[in-house]
């Protein structure tokens, strides 16, 4: 796909990684709409990509409101006139033990409701955003679209994330689900599993922490968002990417 002049979604855009994915695109040339809950947040991302000399708008959506998320995307092209990308990268955390034990007896329990909210709002999120961006590229005719959720390593299963691990593998498969869908219709679907990342809540994490993930990780350094970015627009770039995961996690597997 050549991303000049081409319009693509971005959840979770406001800050961290999609921040970055959007100001890569930009710079390709791409016209970003940005949908995240805090307002500052789209705005500082907006003035990013206009400072790349492209255009931006900012939707404030829940992805995890199905009503939210089908008027967010009927303004994206009200707006912009087509949508031929998204990029699936909203998402929460809650991590928890499924139980946690003392001296043989249960103390605490994951809460159902952090469950529900951390599938919600990664898969449930993902699902309808794909849904209504699909529906639209199919309806304008689109020569060519892409969907790019964001998964994590952790879809393998990670220690204290039940509900993190879930969603993430979900993403994983509802991915490949729409790249046989979708690949008739010429909508590419991949998924990108970043590993340990630098952001905003690695950042605010005690430097010894910060060096003993680092040393976990066989290259010896975290990534950093930019890292995430270069995957996104490769997979966009790329016309026969589909189907698939893209794991960035400079060698560390769990």
């Amino acid at each position: 796909m050549e991303l000049n002049g081409k319009i693509v979604a971005i959840t979770g855009g406001g800050r961290g990684i999609g921040q970055a994915i959007a100001v890569g695109l930009a710079k390709k040339g791409a016209k970003i709409a940005i949908l995240d809950l805090d307002q500052d947040a789209l705005a500082k991302t907006k003035a990013l990509v206009e400072a790349e000399g492209s255009e931006a708008r900012g939707y404030q959506c829940n992805v995890a409101d199905e009503e939210q998320v089908e008027s967010t995307f009927s303004r994206i092209v009200a707006d912009f006139g087509s949508i031929e990308g998204l990029v699936n990268n909203a998402g929460i955390l809650r991590d928890a033990q499924l139980i946690k034990v003392k001296e043989g007896k249960v103390v605490k329990k994951m809460s159902a409701y952090h469950f529900e909210l951390v599938v919600d709002v990664h898969m449930k999120g993902a699902f309808l955003c794909a849904r209504e961006a699909a529906a639209h590229m199919v309806e304008l005719g689109v020569k060519e679209g892409c969907i790019v959720s964001m998964s994590s390593i952790a879809y393998r299963g990670n220690f204290g994330q039940t509900n993190y691990s879930a969603a993430k593998a979900g993403i994983v498969s509802m991915s490949r689900v729409w790249a046989k869908e979708l690949g008739p219709y010429n909508i590419r679907s991949m998924a990108v599993a970043p590993g340990t990342i630098e952001t905003e809540l690695l950042r605010s994490m005690p430097a010894d922490i910060l060096e003993d993930f680092a040393k976990m990780v066989p290259l010896r350094r975290i990534g950093n968002t930019d890292n995430i970015a270069q995957a996104v627009e490769s997979i966009f770039e790329n016309s026969y990417l589909s189907g698939d995961v893209m794991e960035v996690h400079g060698g560390f597997t769990i």
